[in-house]
């Protein structure tokens, strides 16, 4: 019998293994084709216990069922649900429309799965072994599951349309021949991707990838000893937010909900950089508890992001950087122990709206924090953190950072300007602590009082003048503004003038401290 006559009558071709014949009956009957055999450690597909003939098809029958099958019974629908069984040969299903249903659980195939540009509704690979996937333009109108499978020389989904979901959750995925474990750079995702307790042995490249709602690698574990970069994902757009998160292992639980009690936690573990440069996260970026390991070399870069929340509440990376230059976020949730040191922190052109610490971070160690993003002075990471300070009502705690500020530029300046510093510092702490200005301005009225009750002053005219008043004159010479009747009718010779030019400058610069501070603290209120 032809091929074709046993397409039109629904008849099975003379060609058909026993295997293949059942699995042609089960996808006119759209039943489950189960070739398992019961037992777990026989029937693992990534075991090394060899499948006979008997649980083996060809790829090339499914594929004639897939794209050109029999009609379906009479009251039935057709699809290809296979479980327990090996496909030999290649599946090559590349620019084919497959209209059936098709899903696939625990099969082992020989030979690598070609879909490049085929169309399907859902397609679904559970728990299967596969050589490598090469997916790119592949486009479904629902979900693509890939959980629990494992490829062995990488996923290809360039370009690829996913209408609802991706699911790839505790799949293990190893590099091709480029260094790639799954490479979907502009990808689109309708809905979620989920790739949660993901193993992936090479660069995971998700350049320009569009994700419709959120994207979760809660729990994955992303390893890349070969090259710079293990989560490679520059212009990423997420509707969402970005979960690198823990996630519960071993128990039932429903994607993204929070562990139960007595769960065993799995971190998100990253070996490798990460790049998410000119990324758009429409909720959040999440990296609560995730951990880092770089090398020198090797950066968790954040450049130029834009998200309403920064979620920075994972481990301390012990070597390589953190670098957020140019990002823009709303609010900062962070801890103290989850930045970098000195020389491993960049933040220029960092932006935020609001700080929201989780656990202490009292305001020396977030002035550490700056500095340690700042290796030479640069007063932008400073005033940035005093605007949100004084945005929050903390306006003593802005003061501080401002005269922070002052203190690392000081440290740049030449000798003499370094000197005078320490001098404004010592004296007036840069005019940010004008309690200190209001107390050296009594010190000096005092002392000139008392210095001035034993100078020499004969009166400039010899007509009416004010009793002579030291105390007043003194506060005369300090006070730059107010005219007590003092200055102006009493002469003084030698060191007494200039003790008392030396008053009016003083003055001035104490007064216009005072003044400025009380401008302050009345804008506040």
């Amino acid at each position: 019998m032809t091929e074709g006559a046993g397409i039109r009558s629904g008849d099975l071709p003379d060609d058909l293994t026993a295997a293949e014949a059942g699995m042609w009956q089960a996808f006119r009957n759209g039943t489950t084709y189960d070739l398992s055999s019961g037992d777990t450690v026989v029937d693992d597909p990534h075991g090394g216990h060899p499948w006979g003939p008997e649980r083996t098809v060809r790829a090339r029958i499914v594929c004639w069922l897939l794209l050109d099958g029999p009609p379906a019974l009479a009251g039935r629908v057709s699809s290809l649900k296979l479980t327990g069984v090996q496909i030999s040969g290649t599946l090559d299903l590349a620019g084919g429309t497959v209209v059936p249903y098709m899903e696939m659980k625990g099969c082992r195939f020989e030979r690598e799965i070609l879909l490049p540009e085929a169309r399907f509704t859902t397609a679904r690979f559970v728990n299967c072994s596969v050589p490598r996937l090469e997916a790119a333009r592949v486009h479904t109108e629902g979900d693509l599951h890939l959980p629990r499978c494992r490829f062995h020389n990488g996923v290809r989904l360039t370009d690829a349309h996913i209408g609802t979901d991706l699911l790839m959750n505790q799949a293990i995925v190893y590099r091709d021949r480029s260094g790639r474990s799954i490479a979907a750079d502009g990808m689109t995702v309708g809905q979620d991707l989920q790739a949660e307790l993901l193993e992936s042995h090479g660069e995971l490249s998700l350049r320009s990838a569009t994700i419709g709602v959120s994207l979760s690698l809660r729990g994955a574990r992303l390893t890349n000893p070969y090259t710079r970069l293990a989560l490679n994902a520059p212009q990423l757009t997420v509707e969402r937010t970005l979960y690198l998160t823990p996630a519960g292992v071993g128990a039932s639980m429903l994607s993204g909900a929070t562990p139960a009690r007595g769960t065993r936690i799995q971190r998100f573990e990253c070996q490798g950089g990460v790049r998410l440069d000119d990324g758009r996260f429409g909720d959040a970026v999440d990296l609560e508890r995730a951990r880092f390991v770089f090398t020198d070399e090797q950066e968790l870069s954040l450049r130029r992001i834009q998200a309403p929340e920064l979620r920075f509440l994972g481990e301390k990376p012990q070597r390589g950087k953190v670098v957020l230059s140019g990002a823009r976020v709303g609010n900062l949730v962070d801890r103290a122990s989850a930045w970098p040191g000195p020389g491993n922190l960049h933040m220029g052109g960092f932006a935020y709206e609001n700080l929201v610490p989780h656990g202490p971070f009292p305001l020396a160690e977030r002035l550490e924090w700056v500095a340690a993003a700042t290796a030479e002075y640069n007063p932008e990471p400073y005033e940035r953190l005093a605007a949100v300070l004084r945005a929050g009502g903390e306006d003593e705690d802005a003061r501080e950072v401002l005269l922070a500020k002052q203190r690392r530029r000081r440290e740049s300046l030449p000798p003499a300007a370094k000197l005078w510093g320490y001098v404004q510092d010592w004296t007036v702490a840069y005019g940010y602590r004008p309690g200190r200005a209001a107390v050296w301005m009594a010190v000096l009225w005092a002392a000139s009082s008392v210095a001035f009750a034993h100078a020499s002053h004969p009166p400039l005219k010899g007509g009416d003048h004010p009793a002579w008043n030291p105390a007043l004159f003194a506060l005369d010479l300090l006070l730059p503004v107010i005219d007590l009747g003092q200055v102006g009718f009493w002469q003084l010779r030698g060191g007494w003038q200039w003790l008392a030019a030396a008053m009016v400058l003083l003055g001035w610069v104490l007064a216009t401290t005072v003044a400025a501070g009380a401008t302050r603290l009345l804008r506040r209120s």
